[in-house]
């Protein structure tokens, strides 16, 4: 869900950093234009929901460290932080069950730790590796993004998680007759520019 901002962080690096030197090492910093955006699509047993992430919260630069080697970039404590009440899902009820499954009253942040990025084979596309932390648990996804050169970097993608996977359990409503699917999607398309 946070997720996406480190994901972000990855695609204008990617971009600034190819290069056809074998090795290279840069430290940086970049922010996310408001223009971006990223939607937590999930599924309940009646109806759908879309919860937004503010993206004019992530005002502040993210430093951004990496070294590139044989096609790879390889990042060096590169976090974006995500704050959980910056989502909103249309209303003050679903606002609260959201916050619930993600333990926010305990773990108000979202951690996505930018760890790799390799370019995937006769593509445009690169392959991200972020370790994302959500409720105390962390778990490695690699996720397939777009780089767009336009203003900055426009960077896009999606990716599914189980919320199984964190620990998380949806809240049930009227007595269990109300459930959250296990599989949430997160969207995103993010303008990044170097600071």
């Amino acid at each position: 869900m946070i997720f996406k901002k480190l994901i972000f962080l990855i695609f204008i690096v990617s971009a600034l950093a190819f290069t056809t030197r074998d090795s290279i090492s840069k430290n940086t910093s970049v922010f996310i234009n408001s223009d971006s955006y990223l939607y937590v699509k999930g599924t309940t047993n009646i109806s759908n929901f879309s919860c937004d992430f503010n993206i004019l919260k992530l005002e502040n630069r993210i430093p951004v460290s990496f070294i590139t080697n044989a096609g790879e970039m390889i990042f060096d404590n590169t976090v974006l932080v995500l704050e959980t009440s910056c989502f909103d899902c249309g209303g003050k009820g679903i606002n609260n069950d959201f916050k619930k499954i993600l333990k926010s009253d305990k773990y108000p942040q979202i951690f996505l730790n930018l760890e790799k990025i390799s370019r995937l084979n006769n593509s445009k596309s690169v392959e991200a590796k972020i370790a994302i932390e959500i409720a105390g648990f962390k778990k490695t996804h690699e996720i397939p993004v777009k780089i767009k050169k336009e203003h900055g970097l426009l960077v896009s993608g999606n990716l599914e998680l189980s919320l199984n996977e964190y620990n998380l359990e949806a809240p049930k409503k009227l007595f269990g007759l109300i459930s959250i699917n296990d599989t949430i999607e997160i969207d995103f398309k993010l303008r990044v520019q170097e600071y």
